[in-house]
């Protein structure tokens, strides 16, 4: 007597009945909305994983304790000291001292250091003339020492007439439209040039005898 699949029978019906089969392609995108985008999924598009550069950067560990935190704070500071004085020197705008910056300051520098000037020797024979004026010195040797004094006096205001007129020259014929003062760049220039060539802020980017 043999018994009836009735479990076989039964699946059999469901799969034959399956609404997934009977339905094609067409039919499905027939019962989607008009608005409807389909997924990368559905498009078999894989989606890119993000790489290790979006990665949230490792931020710098705080520190343990106040000595740490004063001891990185002094170390930030003297870095940008040390930026600030190279920028200085290397006549950066970024870094200036309001006196140095702009156009016609950068002019005026370069007139002065494209050439020798009396005021660089000023203070050295302002020591010389201060020792041989002195009372012990011999009579003649005060006298070599007024004669130095006076010609070093003399050629020091006619270096700076000719630093001026150079100096407002260029500056009118350069920026016919400058704001800055004249008696200002004037003084500027003259105090440029009784310091010495290698103490000057910022160093001088002309070498002697170059043209401006």
């Amino acid at each position: 007597m043999s018994v009836p699949s009735l479990f076989r029978r039964k699946s059999t019906e469901v799969v034959e009945s399956s609404p997934d089969e009977e339905l094609s392609g067409e039919e499905v995108e027939a019962d989607r909305p008009k608005g409807y985008t389909p997924s990368k999924k559905e498009l078999g598009v894989e989606t890119p994983k993000r790489g290790s550069s979006n990665r949230r950067r490792a931020t710098e560990p705080a520190p343990a304790n106040r000595r740490e935190a004063y001891k990185k704070m002094r170390e930030k500071q003297r870095s940008e000291r040390a930026e600030a004085a190279a920028g200085m020197r290397s006549g950066d705008e970024r870094y200036l001292l309001a006196r140095d910056r702009g156009p016609e300051r950068l002019l005026a520098r370069n007139v002065v250091d494209s050439r020798r000037t009396v005021g660089t020797w000023f203070f050295g024979g302002a020591l010389i003339v201060l020792i041989g004026s002195s009372g012990a010195m011999p009579p003649a040797i005060r006298l070599v020492s007024n004669v130095l004094w006076a010609a070093l006096a003399l050629g020091v205001i006619v270096d700076s007439v000719l630093i001026s007129r150079k100096v407002k020259r260029l500056v009118r014929e350069r920026f016919p439209k400058s704001t800055q003062r004249m008696g200002s760049l004037y003084l500027y220039a003259i105090t440029r040039s009784i310091t010495f060539r290698r103490m000057r802020m910022p160093k001088p980017k002309v070498q002697i005898g170059d043209a401006v």
